[in-house]
């Protein structure tokens, strides 16, 4: 497990990043992976500092007192367990400085979209990218941990994407995003939506040097997922209230959900929209638009 986080190891061939122009290619084979030559993989950050904790763990057990031993092995775990999460996390962030860098040379507003599972993010965002394409260059980096079936979807729309599959990964990172970007090459002056692995824990801890973090909520969730869930939301600029065709139905209490959200984040906007309805969308929109300016 992750020191960082508590995500599982990525497999053998580490994390794959799929171009645009392979994808359909991708998609036809039923094994769902790239051919070697179309893929770049690199080794999560995580494995590293996993295996120095147990390294480190195994090198006291030969002592004769156990029980000083023990504790004196635990403590070193744990210290060891600290500065490997600093690491990752000073990494990170100077990634997502470099990031950050080439968006603002390049003038390219990133978002980095994030929720739970089944907020319907994908949806939003191909109902977003259908209208803001003929407003400004747009594209988009897809996360998951496995198939490209989003990034299939956002190419239907017609614009550039390109898919980072993380394995056993629960987040993106910095330096995934930077890998992608050099895939992706966004044009001057272009919108960047990154779509977040589904979580509301780990994508928190990592800046991707993108201008805005976009949280989306669906109202088939709790009330009190700021309440549950603080980090995403003190971290988020705007909060999407999504699935609102639905409140007739629910007894989801949006006021509420407010007065929590506000109380973790009092800086925190929030829209109200319905993708099946597209109540909403054309603030959303200008929201975007907004920032563009």
């Amino acid at each position: 497990m992750c020191e960082t986080c508590g995500c599982g190891e990525p497999g053998k061939n580490g994390i794959k990043i799929v171009r645009p122009e392979d994808l359909e290619h991708e998609h036809a084979h039923e094994h769902g992976l790239p051919h070697e030559h179309d893929t770049i993989t690199h080794v999560h950050p995580h494995t590293h500092g996993h295996g120095h904790v147990h390294t480190h763990e195994h090198s006291h057990r030969e002592d004769h007192h156990h029980h000083d031993v023990h504790e004196h092995e635990d403590q070193h775990v744990r210290i060891k367990e600290v500065h490997v999460e600093l690491d990752i996390m000073q990494r990170n962030n100077l990634m997502a400085e470099r990031n950050r860098g080439f968006f603002e040379a390049r003038d390219i507003l990133a978002f980095n979209l994030v929720s739970s599972p089944g907020s319907g993010k994908t949806t939003l965002l191909e109902k977003t990218l259908v209208t803001l394409k003929n407003k400004a260059p747009v594209c988009v980096i897809e996360g998951d941990q496995q198939t490209v079936n989003d990034a299939m979807r956002i190419r239907a729309t017609g614009v550039p994407v390109v898919q980072i599959n993380t394995g056993k990964g629960c987040h993106l990172d910095a330096d995934m995003v930077r890998k992608a970007v050099g895939e992706l090459n966004p044009a001057m002056h272009s919108v960047l939506f990154i779509e977040n692995v589904g979580n509301l824990v780990c994508p928190a801890l990592f800046d991707l040097g993108e201008a805005h973090r976009v949280v989306i909520v669906s109202v088939t969730e709790g009330e009190d997922k700021p309440l549950k869930y603080p980090n995403m939301f003190q971290t988020s600029d705007l909060c999407i209230i999504h699935k609102t065709d639905l409140l007739p139905y629910l007894d989801f209490d949006v006021d509420k959900f407010r007065t929590y959200a506000l109380r973790v984040n009092n800086k925190l906007e929030f829209l109200e929209v319905s993708s099946r309805t597209g109540a909403g969308l054309d603030t959303w929109i200008a929201w975007i638009e907004k920032h563009r300016k």
